[in-house]
């Protein structure tokens, strides 16, 4: 039986996502606390992992219940900063410009989140299909590939590539305890993925093993005309504003509809 095996939000964009039991659907249709928080740089442009490799040098955890985010880098020294509190952000923005080495601002979005697609929901991914994706390359465990991948929902009990039947026309939906997801566009990948989450080391020949083996695999359930290329895994979804305000849960059911 489908069901949703984990859900990850990432509360600093760009930084290390943490596995919560529930998540609510907020009003602009992505999940609560993920990307709640970005880093911007003087001139405005975000700063993450498509930016600078240095953000795999920092390990981080975020609390919910009080919004403290806790970061650590390479050589141990770490700190933790209560983000509701303007004097802590302001502590962290000198904190992270220190590390950078660059003046950056901490800004917090708790309607929609600091999202690339800005119009669309979260991301939706097979357990299965990390388990491919892992399979794929000599060394790397199924959570090096949920790191790289970054997925918000990961549904268990369907087979790999499961979640490429959502896009292309005549594509159905599928409902988490009611709560319906649409299907929008397939993840093109940037450069993360290519690089080891601990380390920020590029994985040799990634990105050529990785379409090489993403053409071979692709299944017979897609329509391949909704995709633009092989470098390509993960559903974007978007939920019906009717649906939002709702919550999630792992363990929910996963039901395909039409």
């Amino acid at each position: 039986m489908a069901t949703i095996d984990r859900i990850r939000v990432y509360p600093l964009k760009g930084l290390d996502g943490i596995d919560v039991t529930s998540a609510r659907v907020l009003d602009g249709g992505t999940l609560e606390h993920d990307r709640q928080f970005a880093l911007f740089d003087v001139d405005g442009d975000v700063l993450n992992g498509k930016r600078t490799a240095r953000v795999h040098g920092l390990s981080t955890d975020f609390d919910p219940e009080d919004s403290t985010l806790t970061v650590e880098r390479p050589d141990g020294d770490g700190s933790a900063f209560a983000l509701d509190k303007n004097a802590d952000r302001r502590r962290a923005e000198t904190w992270f410009s220190e590390f950078f080495g660059e003046d950056v601002q901490l800004r917090r979005d708790d309607s929609l989140g600091f999202v690339d697609r800005r119009d669309m929901g979260p991301s939706i991914v097979s357990t299965a299909t990390l388990e491919g994706v892992a399979s794929w390359f000599e060394g790397m465990s199924v959570e090096s590939a949920r790191r790289r991948l970054r997925a918000n929902v990961e549904i268990s009990g369907v087979p790999a590539f499961w979640e490429d039947r959502f896009v292309g026309e005549g594509a159905p939906a599928f409902e988490v305890d009611g709560v319906r997801f649409e299907g929008e566009t397939p993840c093109g990948r940037c450069v993360v993925p290519e690089r080891d989450p601990d380390t920020g080391e590029p994985t040799p020949e990634f990105r050529e093993r990785f379409i090489e083996m993403r053409k071979e695999t692709f299944p017979k359930w897609a329509t391949e005309d909704a995709f633009e290329h092989y470098y390509t895994l993960m559903l974007i979804a978007s939920i019906p504003e009717s649906d939002r305000g709702t919550e999630i849960a792992v363990g929910n059911s996963v039901d395909l509809v039409e």
